[in-house]
């Protein structure tokens, strides 16, 4: 399984000159935790990521006026990202390095092709382990049905021995 099969394909972008309202409208109408930040001069350049945190930590919680930022100012550095035909484990690698919970997903020409969360990643992971424990669900399957019944009945009583304790 690869990045590019499992990331968020619906990108939503704000130029970096929109209002903090604009971005936190745009966040509630996609219902996206997070934009991908455009350069002014440059559209198709990404300038960077803002998450919802950014503005509830950055702007919120330091009681700054809203309506004198503009939402390019919230972005502190290059965004992470992550090759489409990286692994689960290189996203993971990528978001532990950076501390980030959301990367950028690339194709071959280096263009933005989606969006991966930590929730992503979990949902994937989880799936995986459910395979596992269906794969092994069904081997014990196989092997009861390949096997002749044994001499003891799977209806026959089972005792502890006397004055050991069972589990509590």
């Amino acid at each position: 399984m690869n990045i590019a099969s499992i990331c968020q394909r619906d990108i939503v972008t704000i130029d970096a000159d929109a209002s903090l309202r604009e971005a936190a409208s745009a966040m509630r109408e996609r219902h996206v935790g997070a934009l991908v930040v455009t350069d002014v001069a440059a559209p198709s350049r990404v300038a960077g990521v803002v998450t919802d945190r950014d503005l509830a930590i950055e702007v919120l919680a330091r009681e700054l006026d809203a309506s004198t930022i503009r939402i390019g100012q919230l972005v502190r550095r290059s965004p992470v990202s992550v090759p489409g035909d990286g692994s689960l484990r290189e996203a993971v690698a990528a978001m532990e390095q950076a501390g980030v919970r959301r990367l950028l997903v690339t194709g071959d020409d280096g263009r933005v092709i989606g969006f991966l969360s930590a929730d992503d990643l979990v949902e994937a992971m989880a799936a995986e382990v459910v395979g596992l424990a269906r794969a092994l669900r069904s081997g014990i399957v196989r092997e009861n049905a390949e096997r002749p019944p044994t001499a003891a009945g799977a209806d026959d009583e089972v005792f502890l021995p006397l004055g050991m304790l069972g589990m509590h």
